[in-house]
């Protein structure tokens, strides 16, 4: 399974987010799949990249040319896709991935998820974005979706297309048996 990881690319961040970051990139890589990602050198995209790596996982970086260009490329991608515009990057990360986990992050990661899950409500894929709430860092987004869903402004139900996990076990349960 190619499984697409958006998450953080800050590393002043809460240690905790790096250790289950780590613990799952190393399920992945024992599990034999791989990841799609947005290939930076930076925060949890590198963990994640770098402890696939380490279990001897394979990686697929969709790299931005900025990002390139600014010497911010990971060197824990095996594959290298280039694209142009993060526009492109997400199109490129949607297309490479079997089914999307977002880890913690901010602006780019709520960009990701919230494209990935406005296509998947008009029908352009029937893809799934899990939410990996450690320590309940997605509890304030859930909040907010609930809040959306009970004022009417969300089509059918949310939770059929952005799912939750608050632990690691719930996580890969979703992955290989829910219905991600």
């Amino acid at each position: 399974m190619k499984i697409g990881i958006f998450c953080s690319a800050n590393s002043n961040i809460a240690p905790v987010y790096f250790e289950k970051t780590e613990e799952l990139g190393r399920w992945i890589a024992n599990n034999g799949h791989s990841i799609v990602f947005g290939g930076c050198n930076m925060g949890l995209m590198e963990c994640v990249a770098k402890a696939i790596h380490e279990a001897g996982g394979k990686t697929i970086g969709v790299i931005p040319s900025i990002i390139e260009k600014g010497g911010r490329t990971s060197q824990y991608v095996d594959v290298h896709i280039p694209c142009d515009h993060l526009s492109d990057r997400k199109d490129l990360l949607l297309e490479h991935s079997d089914v999307i986990v977002a880890l913690p992050g901010g602006i780019g990661t709520l960009d990701e998820v919230f494209t990935v899950a406005a296509s998947h409500t008009i029908g352009y894929h029937q893809k799934k974005v899990i939410l990996y709430n450690v320590n309940g860092f997605w509890d304030s987004l859930i909040a907010c979706l609930d809040d959306l869903a009970n004022r009417g402004m969300v089509r059918g139900q949310w939770r059929d297309y952005i799912q939750t996990a608050k632990s690691l076990g719930e996580l890969t349960e979703l992955l290989c048996h829910g219905s991600a």
